[in-house]
């Protein structure tokens, strides 16, 4: 079917919060070309900026295969968001489903509106402890190391060119 070692995040604060990544893991895989290898258990956590007094959000990665590009891939979770009622007025803000390409396989992507490995993940418990639950031991750490080397290259390149 295509590449592993895709892992997204699942989030939820308003309405029926595991109702909506139970039926996002499922909608995942109604067109047949996304398999749901593995998901994490659901973390309750507070919410991480963003207006005061919002509900708790439950949280999950999942694992999957798929043969999408990463920018189809985006596209195909941002449509599920919207079906779930997902609207971007407040940063941070409550949300019925938020979905996040967090890793795609050992891709390093950096667009204006598509950044892979998700650059705020490492900091966000939120994300790390659900994501090590889902990933192979060791895997993701020597991903780590690779990907702050490769951006480290990258951005010596750049300024390289820009001299």
């Amino acid at each position: 079917m295509g590449n592993g070692h895709i892992y997204v995040a699942l989030g939820s604060n308003q309405g029926p919060r595991a109702e909506h990544l139970r039926s996002a893991l499922h909608e995942l895989e109604e067109r047949g070309d996304i398999r749901v290898l593995r998901c994490s258990s659901l973390h309750e956590t507070a919410p991480v900026g963003g207006p005061a007094g919002q509900r708790d959000y439950l949280n999950a990665v999942a694992e999957l295969q798929t043969a999408l590009s990463p920018r189809d891939l985006l596209a195909r979770l941002q449509q599920i968001e919207q079906r779930h009622g997902r609207r971007r007025t407040v940063r941070n803000g409550p949300r019925t489903l938020d979905l996040d390409l967090l890793l795609y396989d050992d891709e390093v992507i950096d667009e204006p509106d598509l950044t892979v490995p998700h650059p705020r993940m490492w900091t966000r418990s939120f994300v790390m402890e659900p994501l090590r639950e889902v990933c192979e031991p060791g895997w993701l750490d020597g991903l780590a190391r690779a990907t702050r080397a490769g951006r480290l290259r990258s951005e010596y390149f750049q300024l390289r060119q820009e001299q």
